[in-house]
């Protein structure tokens, strides 16, 4: 198999030789180059053309919200690029900006929550492969924050419901999601096309039905 392509976005000098080195454990994935502001992170991505884009969100210049905005410049110059946010931001609004353009392609992940690197390189791979990624920690954010909302249709979910949704947010399979519930796949079937329902999800050309489920929390909570 041929390795993943990563650019690394990160100020931080110690920071981003532990992610290195956390990545040379797993392999499959070469970090062909590093930056440390946002304007090399750009000329960086221009001339290697990577697979995938592992930034923080807060760099240089401002230190504001660098890594967020260049996944949306993303979007639209390389779409077919994919960007792991790597943060230390629990922050649900991160998150709107992050996926309001669209989910493929794009992960949230929180620095201190990440269990190992094979963590880090699983999502990595989900990206690169068209997928979606949110940490389970910024959907119950999120689900706490809509069930406070009379009229939200995250009210509607029950709790087995919500669980689920987090575990889909983590990018489980349905398999692996009935392993840790210790029900049956066909349980979990039931209960993802009952979420689906419950949201009013629309059928979508785009694969990753699945993650917009957690769109709708964060389209919700922008709009209150």
């Amino acid at each position: 198999m041929t390795a993943l392509r990563i650019v690394l976005g990160e100020d931080s000098y110690l920071a981003r030789e532990g992610i290195m080195r956390a990545l040379e454990e797993v392999g499959e994935v070469d970090v062909v180059a590093t930056c440390s502001d946002l304007e090399e992170l750009r000329t960086t991505i221009d001339e290697v053309e990577p697979d995938v884009v592992l930034t923080d969100i807060r760099m240089p210049p401002t230190n504001t919200d660098e890594g967020i905005r260049l996944a949306g410049e993303l979007r639209a110059s390389h779409p077919e690029i994919g960007v792991v946010v790597l943060s230390q931001h629990a922050e649900p609004l991160y998150a709107v900006s992050l996926f309001e353009s669209g989910s493929g392609r794009r992960a949230y992940l929180l620095k201190e929550r990440l269990k190992d690197e094979g963590e880090l390189a699983r999502a990595l791979h989900e990206v690169a492969d068209g997928g979606s990624v949110v940490d389970p920690y910024i959907v119950e954010r999120l689900v706490g924050a809509q069930s406070g909302t009379a009229d939200s249709r995250v009210s509607k979910l029950t709790p087995r419901e919500r669980e689920i949704l987090a575990l889909i947010a983590e990018g489980r399979s349905n398999a692996a999601i009935a392993r840790t519930l210790f029900v049956t796949t066909r349980a979990v079937e039931r209960h993802i096309n009952a979420i689906f329902a419950r949201l009013e999800l629309a059928e979508s050309a785009e694969a990753n039905r699945r993650v917009q489920a957690v769109l709708v929390y964060l389209a919700g909570l922008r709009a209150g």
